[in-house]
């Protein structure tokens, strides 16, 4: 049974990445391409709907998509966790509706954000520096706003890292206590670099994406896992096995504050 697929943001890097994908899918059909322009009644004809837009319109697009009882697959950055955990609630009460929120679909970036989580139970200083191409119009980006919170659930028992001087501005956006730096550069399509530092020694736990085709697998295994969506699903390793070991908390003595 084919899927038929509503693409709003059809015109971007990644709206047109999308359509290529499923156009070379074999359980896919792109039925409608939406723009700035486009009225959003053009999704009805479809079954589920993509969103690759910006934080600005995203929330319209997902509210009226879900409101008319079709499945979102959200590729917009700047979907805060306050803004995540209204949709959590307005879906509580559509319980036959989707929505996935992917901030990054490299499955690279998925694994270093997992990995910095697990090392953030050893480190007491963490900041994280992101960077994108000049065009990308929020910061930090969504996988940096991630990574930084799930490091901070992960360390949850031991409170805040270390970020000394906060209140300069040169100091970072700061979430989950973690700075995050970001730079906007042509030149570039995104790099992370989590550093970690500890007594006598830094851990980083880099990734950088070199092309877009990096993104193929990651959307194509969100979208089909879309068909089946309920409810809320944040990132993309909630949609694979990463085959985390499940590490004991380490001795309170081995963090340096």
């Amino acid at each position: 049974m084919t899927t038929r697929v509503a693409v709003v943001g059809a015109a971007g890097k990644m709206g047109r990445q999308a359509i290529d994908l499923i156009t070379a899918s074999d359980d896919f059909e792109v039925v409608a391409r939406l723009g700035s322009s486009s009225d959003l009644a053009e999704m009805l004809t479809a079954d589920v709907v993509v969103d690759f837009t910006v934080p600005a319109v995203s929330p319209e697009i997902v509210d009226f998509a879900v409101s008319h009882g079709l499945n979102v697959l959200v590729g917009t950055s700047g979907w805060s966790g306050d803004r995540l955990a209204g949709l959590g609630r307005r879906l509580a009460a559509l319980p036959e509706v989707g929505v996935i929120v992917v901030p990054n679909f490299s499955v690279g970036s998925v694994l270093g954000t997992a990995f910095a989580a697990m090392a953030s139970r050893f480190y007491g200083s963490i900041e994280i520096i992101e960077a994108h191409q000049s065009g990308k119009v929020d910061s930090p980006s969504g996988t940096a706003v991630r990574t930084a919170e799930l490091m901070g659930e992960a360390r949850a028992e031991l409170g805040p890292v270390a970020a000394p001087h906060a209140d300069q501005r040169a100091r970072g956006q700061q979430v989950a206590s973690i700075p995050i730096h970001s730079l906007r550069m042509d030149g570039l399509i995104a790099k992370q670099d989590v550093v970690l530092g500890g007594t006598g020694e830094t851990l980083t736990i880099s990734h950088t994406t070199y092309s877009p085709s990096s993104y193929a697998m990651g959307i194509m295994l969100a979208l089909r896992a879309l068909r089946d969506a309920r409810g809320l699903t944040v990132g993309l390793d909630k949609l694979i096995d990463l085959g985390m070991p499940s590490a004991a908390p380490a001795p309170a003595e081995t963090f340096v504050e």
